[in-house]
């Protein structure tokens, strides 16, 4: 046990990390050295970051948990505090059931266990971070909350309304970042085309997108959870105008069938849905596009579950993600739906959608053979060099490999890469030039 060191564990969603980032400079600023996702955590003290979003996240943030209380109880580990999503929701239950934890901090109280350990809190404008990811990319938190409250969705409950950051601030931040190496933002919010509404009733992402990417030193910037409902067409224009703004939007779709939608409270119909999908391409050519989609909600029929495949089969999006339906205590589904299609069909049907995305990332992964794509470094693993494009975010999207044994490449620098080769998620490439923006 090393004394004054903590450990931070980060659960859930960059969200999280985020916040996670910002509590690790406040310990260094007062003479703690933090380790971030230690395999071997040696800390004197632990703060784990938790995510209640879904069964899984709540249960992985439960078992983290109890992993530490018995490090506690080995004497290995001296506090154990808790944050996040999970905390925030059932404080009062974690601390009846868990009371080897020193104290639980919710969603937005948690500097407040700078105080409480005697330590002094600084100032935070613009907001001090310490990175937890590599220098060259940062993750931009430029709200907190949501106000559409899907069906299925614990999010509302466990964040609150929609709150927008003052732009100023925001803008600080990026400068701040920038004076630090950083070079690819990624902009990320519950729902980010909400940003401003709570302030004057209209949305102001596509103003914030902008002055974000006129700011010096600034060379990537994409853009996470959006919402298909009353987007705002103009952020379009700025994506196809400002070069540093990436062709990638992340918007979570859900379902296609008019039946589901409608159940799901998302507010947006079956055609409504296409028509957007239509007018995001042609305004801005050759969009990658992320979205995620809901197998097994209460109610999903078999004809249901085949118009989401015909859906997924006629749109070839580049990225996506699905999952099965998980019932969340509080929210609207839980009170007032029977969760009644069996965990094998949800699986089942689960397996079969992501199968055919499989199919389709293979083929729009081969189109890029023979292609010269700007690429930035993210690290060196092995035999490779592994970077990616401005088609793909960090952690979730496929990757560019890279022989490292053709030329020497700098982690954090962009290069011009001849794509030689693709596999189902990812592209193999050869440097051919070092680029303008490194």
């Amino acid at each position: 046990m090393k004394h004054n060191h903590v450990d931070i564990i980060t659960l859930g969603c960059s969200k999280n990390l985020v916040d996670s980032e910002i509590l690790i400079k406040q310990f260094e600023i007062n003479g703690y050295p933090c380790t971030h996702d230690s395999n071997k955590p040696c800390g004197e003290i632990a703060v784990i970051n938790t995510c209640g979003f879904i069964g899984d996240a709540k249960e992985e943030s439960i078992n983290t948990i109890l992993e530490f209380i018995e490090r506690k109880k080995e004497g290995k580990l001296g506090k154990l505090f808790v944050m996040g999503c999970l905390s925030e929701r059932y404080r009062e239950e974690l601390e009846a059931e868990l009371p080897e934890v020193d104290k639980f901090y919710g969603k937005f109280d948690y500097k407040q266990l700078i105080a409480d350990l005697g330590l002094a809190k600084t100032p935070e404008k613009p907001i001090m971070r310490t990175l937890t990811t590599p220098k060259h990319y940062a993750y931009l938190k430029i709200s907190e909350g949501c106000d559409r409250h899907c069906a299925y969705c614990a999010i509302p409950i466990i964040t609150g309304k929609h709150k927008s950051r003052p732009k100023q601030e925001i803008i600080e931040e990026v400068q701040a970042l920038v004076a630090q190496g950083v070079k690819e933002f990624q902009v990320i919010a519950q729902e980010l085309t909400f940003y401003g509404k709570d302030i004057d009733g209209k949305s102001h992402i596509a103003e914030l997108v902008s002055d974000i990417a006129d700011v010096k030193g600034v060379e990537w910037i994409r853009l996470h959870y959006a919402y298909p409902a009353q987007f705002p067409y103009e952020l379009l224009d700025v994506m196809r105008e400002k070069k540093n703004v990436c062709k990638y939007l992340d918007v979570a779709l859900q379902h296609i069938s008019d039946h589901m939608l409608t159940a799901m409270h998302r507010h947006i119909t079956k055609d409504e849905t296409y028509k957007f999908i239509e007018r995001v391409r042609e305004a801005v050519p050759g969009i990658t596009l992320r979205t995620t989609l809901m197998v097994g909600f209460p109610g999903e029929t078999e004809e249901d579950f085949r118009e989401l495949m015909d859906f997924t089969r006629q749109m070839r999006f580049e990225r996506m993600g699905a999952f099965a339906y998980s019932e969340e205590e509080g929210t609207y589904a839980g009170k007032h739906y029977t969760d009644d299609v069996p965990a094998e069909i949800k699986e089942k049907r689960l397996a079969e959608l992501m199968t055919l995305q499989q199919t389709i990332s293979t083929e729009l992964e081969e189109t890029r053979v023979g292609s010269v794509m700007k690429v930035i470094i993210d690290r060196k693993e092995g035999d490779y060099y592994v970077g990616r494009t401005e088609y793909s975010s960090p952690e979730v999207d496929p990757e560019v490999l890279i022989r490292a044994n053709e030329k020497t490449l700098r982690v954090g620098k962009f290069y011009d890469v001849m794509i030689t080769d693709s596999e189902e998620f990812d592209l193999y490439g050869t440097p051919i030039l070092q680029t303008t923006g490194a």
